[in-house]
């Protein structure tokens, strides 16, 4: 009885001796082609990255030339924290600014100094506690970003 070779779909189906076939084939033609493919597959893998590293960005409402300073587990936190005390500069360097704004951007400041260090000690944490240090963050952090909101007037 002779062996037949099965089609699956519209090719044919691999077997040992025509993998090996394959290889031989590969390693005739793969040096003559890996210089012509290799540039495109480098830029295409840059691009790649690019775009990645843009949507991170823009995730953490950041720019893409400060994403490495927001990396880690907490770096969402961290960007956040960062954006609240920018905030807090504007808030104080407005014409406009009273002495409650100030008052409020000097107390805040200090809660988002002592909220940056949980963050920071929270990496080192096993899963279930970090996480639980990140939520107590989050429940101080609101507050702040809404007394903020409306010291701003929005």
């Amino acid at each position: 009885m002779a062996l037949r070779r099965k089609r699956v779909g519209s090719g044919v189906r691999l077997t040992p001796s025509s993998a090996k076939n394959l290889v031989g084939v590969a390693k005739v033609i793969g040096p003559a082609v890996v210089p012509v493919v290799a540039p495109y597959v480098l830029r295409a893998a840059s691009v790649a990255r690019d775009g990645l590293d843009r949507y991170r960005a823009r995730r953490l409402g950041i720019d893409v030339d400060h994403l490495a300073e927001y990396t880690g587990r907490g770096g969402a936190l961290h960007a956040r924290i960062a954006g609240a005390d920018l905030s807090l500069e504007e808030l104080e360097a407005r014409p406009d600014a009273t002495a409650a704004d100030r008052e409020f951007a000097a107390q805040s400041r200090a809660t988002l100094v002592k909220l940056a260090a949980a963050v920071r000690a929270a990496e080192r944490m096993p899963t279930a506690r970090r996480k639980a240090a990140h939520r107590s963050v989050v429940r101080e952090l609101d507050p702040v970003e809404r007394g903020l909101l409306n010291h701003l007037g929005v």
